[in-house]
């Protein structure tokens, strides 16, 4: 009887390759929903200002509490090298809705898809949970974020001033950092079971995002 070497378990993937494999599905999913493709289209017409600013203060909440996790975990040795404040977004957001709604955006509803996504950043305490929201996030703004700032000011007239959000200022070359993060995130001092978590929480977060523009659909009846 020949004796057989026990065999390793392949190699794992890239943190960034695991990430956006694992997501794709759900990154596909949210991008078709009906209340961006109309928004983005240009068919929500007269409603279209206040259907952006509607998703931009469910965006600041998002964002506070996202930035508001990345303070709390400042200390992980894996979090530090995430917290690069060209990404901050939540004081741009707020500006921006300061210009579109006037000072008392604040009074502008939060619904409940965003509670529960605010609920879910809030209870982030491990490196893996801010990765993955942080990932899922930033990339997404700053894959799409220009042309949807164009397509916002060409369709509602939208000016440069309410869409702050969409700029980053300080990175030239979008792609150039895009490729840096996910270096960075390669070479995150993970172990297996924690990029597993980073990749499933991940899934969760285009849910939860999911879940916001199918509640913003249904309201400005293109659900």
């Amino acid at each position: 009887m020949v004796a057989h070497e026990p065999t390793s378990p392949p190699p794992l993937l890239p943190l960034s390759l695991q990430l956006r494999s694992a997501t794709r599905a759900q990154h596909e999913h949210a991008e078709t929903r009906s209340f961006v493709t109309e928004l983005m289209g240009g068919g929500l017409g007269s409603r279209g200002r206040e259907a952006y600013v509607d998703l931009a203060r469910q965006h600041h909440e998002i964002y506070r509490a996202l930035e508001a996790a990345g303070r709390r975990l400042a200390g992980s040795p894996v979090v530090v090298d995430f917290l690069i404040p060209e990404l901050v977004r939540e004081p741009a957001l707020a500006a921006d809705l300061e210009t579109l709604a006037g000072p008392r955006w604040r009074d502008h509803p939060v619904h409940e898809p965003t509670r529960r996504y605010v609920d879910r950043l809030e209870a982030i305490d491990v490196a893996p949970g801010y990765l993955a929201h942080a990932y899922t996030r930033y990339l997404g703004d700053l894959s799409g974020g220009q042309a949807i700032a164009v397509m916002l000011g060409r369709h509602y007239g939208l000016t440069p001033a309410e869409l702050t959000f969409y700029r980053f200022a300080g990175i030239e070359k979008p792609k150039v950092f895009k490729d840096r993060y996910r270096a960075l995130l390669d070479a995150a001092d993970l172990s297996p079971q924690e990029q597993a978590a980073t990749v499933a929480e991940a899934q969760v977060a285009f849910e939860l995002n999911s879940a916001l523009f199918v509640e913003l659909g249904e309201r400005y009846g293109v659900g």
